[in-house]
């Protein structure tokens, strides 16, 4: 009877990487699911155009120069 050919730890640490990838990618499906969720419940809460720091840079360039 033949035995059976051992894995390598190559393939082993291949496999490995596969399947925490693919753990991690569920995490990320399932926190996305969750917020879109709150999201829906709670309604879009967007911050005021002048509490985004973006905003502000652009209005103190514009001012400025």
């Amino acid at each position: 009877m033949k035995s059976k050919r051992q894995q390598t730890f190559a393939k082993l640490a291949r496999e490995r990487r596969v399947k925490e990838k693919r753990e991690l990618k569920a995490e990320k499906k399932a926190a996305a699911l969750a917020e879109r969720a709150r999201l829906a419940e709670d309604g879009p809460d967007m911050p005021e155009a002048s509490d985004m720091p973006e905003a502000s840079a652009e209005k103190n360039h514009l001012t400025a120069g």
